[in-house]
């Protein structure tokens, strides 16, 4: 899996979701809501959760990753 410490401490605001992509790989899920888009990888257990608006990172943060 990407999704480890290693890789979510890559991930920065203002980054652009190609580039959260080509770290952390395809999200399991994403939802759109007014021009904000949350996205998930990773399962219930252990994820990432990036929220992006206009193309790039404004928030993220992890649960149980090593």
């Amino acid at each position: 899996s990407k999704v480890t410490a290693e890789n979510y401490a890559k991930i920065k605001a203002g980054m652009a979701y190609t580039e959260v992509t080509a770290i952390l790989g395809n999200p399991a899920s994403c939802s759109d809501f007014a021009g904000f888009k949350a996205c998930r990888w990773g399962d219930d257990k252990s994820n990432v959760t990036v929220r992006f608006v206009g193309d790039q990172v404004v928030l993220h943060s992890a649960e149980n990753i090593k």
